[in-house]
């Protein structure tokens, strides 16, 4: 599938992207924004190490304002790069951070509107409702259109709104649906210095939300540059894997003009991950014909058909079932981290094929990699080996050591697989981001943790070492949780 989608440039800050220019690479902070000195030394090894627009959270009127430190202090020690406020909740923090920052992150799942559970909506409750949204915008338009700051629509699957939810539920069409519904309030307001981005933790839906979108776009005669992202992949091979699969595929079809990997490590850390799969995904990307093969079972040869890896648990071999066959006799093994993904999910797509192995050489051997198959099957959602975890990648809202806490529960219960596990860091990626988690650990205020079973609150306010304790007897002997809990 290619889009050929080519969006209008526009420029953050100093910056240029979108339309032929490169694609950008983002991060996020994860010190406090009331730290100035921390977030500035941050955002200077972020730079060092080739990132080029960079996000602070601003939960509040004091963060926002401390804004203004935080670029003055970059501009004292010589660090000009653009940088982008992420807002949630607080339209008048929006305003404050639009006058000092280059761009301005808000979320139309939460930025403004009534929130109501399981409301119904009439059709004119539901217009009332974004004439509502598009007055409590107007003041933020002016602000951006006097300081030339860009918006980003920023959508997570798990934040919509409860009016998108009641009309489309949680999927890739409410996304898309919200997305269209703030790009029209902002061309009704005659602005359009935008960008956009749909991220979700499934690489699948985050795919769907952006070809959807781009394919709206192409039909209103829209071109809006777009941001990609895998949100809460968590960390190491796993986190990795899913931010290449998203994003890659993506870029593959000509789709995305900013990027970020997020990953629950370091901010740094991310900044290799996204540089390489630029360089392996650039625009116009040809896929060599020689490294994708379709074959069926018999035809493998009986030395390799132990290292099938089928995408049914239990699926009996026949000679007649598919394998996608990948095979890389030239590429070491970090170069094959970042092509398989794709590789295989491009062909999932296209053929459905029953199995997967992929072949590379080890001093002129022929060798198998069935841990770099079952990592690829999870993160395309087809088959789980081990537990699911879904992970924030920490910003200046998390008020304990998230990366140390995944490790933790990572740890303990990354053998339990089926079940999916989300280790979040605050209330904003909290138990509305855990997109249909089936156990949330969730950081709440300083050194605290609530415990959910899918979206319900069981327990409140637990120190990390009794969370996880909690968390494992709350998996393994679900009847265990006491009436007076929750």
């Amino acid at each position: 599938m290619n889009q050929h989608f080519i969006s209008n440039e526009i420029t953050v800050g100093n910056l240029p992207l979108g339309g032929n220019q490169p694609v950008r690479i983002q991060s996020m902070t994860n010190t406090p924004t009331q730290d100035t000195e921390a977030t500035v030394n941050q955002i200077i090894r972020l730079a060092k190490a080739g990132c080029e627009l960079v996000r602070i959270a601003a939960a509040d009127v004091k963060e926002a304002e401390n804004l203004k430190n935080i670029r003055n202090l970059l501009r004292q020690k010589g660090v000009d790069i653009p940088l982008i406020a992420d807002i949630h909740f607080q339209p008048k923090t929006a305003e404050i951070a639009a006058g000092i920052v280059d761009k301005i992150r808000i979320n139309p799942g939460n930025f403004t509107g009534s929130h109501h559970k399981n409301k119904k909506y009439s059709e004119e409750e539901y217009h009332q409702e974004l004439r509502n949204t598009a007055a409590n915008l107007k003041p933020l338009f002016n602000i951006c259109e006097k300081n030339h700051t860009t918006i980003r629509i920023g959508i997570n699957h798990g934040s919509l709104s409860d009016r998108i939810l009641y009309r489309y539920g949680n999927t890739p069409e409410g996304m898309v649906s919200s997305a269209l519904e703030f790009i029209q309030i902002c061309r009704e307001n005659d602005f359009h210095n935008l960008t956009l981005s749909l991220k979700a933790s499934s690489v699948p839906v985050m795919i769907k939300a952006n070809r959807l979108l781009v394919e709206k776009m192409k039909q209103h005669g829209w071109n809006y540059p777009i941001h990609l992202g895998v949100t809460e992949a968590g960390s190491g091979t796993e986190g990795r894997i899913k931010s290449i699969m998203g994003i890659g595929t993506l870029l593959s079809e000509g789709i995305g003009d900013t990027l970020r990997v997020s990953l629950t490590e370091a901010p740094e850390k991310e900044i290799p991950v996204a540089r390489k799969i630029i360089r392996t995904y650039p625009r116009h990307f040809v896929f060599p014909g020689n490294t994708i093969q379709q074959i069926r079972y018999g035809e493998i040869e009986n030395h390799l058909r132990p290292f099938v890896v089928w995408i049914k648990e239990n699926e009996t071999p026949d000679a007649e079932k598919k394998v996608c066959l990948l095979s890389y006799p030239d590429l070491q093994m970090d170069e094959i981290l970042f092509r398989a993904p794709v590789d295989f999910f491009r062909t999932w797509e296209q053929e459905k094929p029953d199995g997967l192995l992929i072949l590379h050489r080890k001093n002129n051997t022929e060798e198998s990699d069935t841990t770099l198959a079952f990592q690829i099957l999870q993160a395309a959602g087809l088959r789980f080996s081990q537990a699911e975890f879904i992970a924030c990648p920490s910003c200046g809202r998390t008020q304990f050591d998230i990366e140390k806490e995944l490790q933790r529960v990572q740890k303990r219960l990354g053998h339990l697989k089926g079940l999916k596990i989300a280790i979040m860091g605050c209330f904003v990626n909290g138990p509305g981001e855990m997109a249909g988690a089936d156990y949330g650990y969730v950081g709440t205020g300083k050194g605290k943790v609530n415990l959910y079973k899918k979206n319900k609150i069981i327990f409140k306010y637990l120190s990390p070492d009794e969370a996880l304790n909690k968390l494992e007897e709350l998996i393994l002997n679900p009847n265990s949780v006491p009436e007076n809990e929750g």
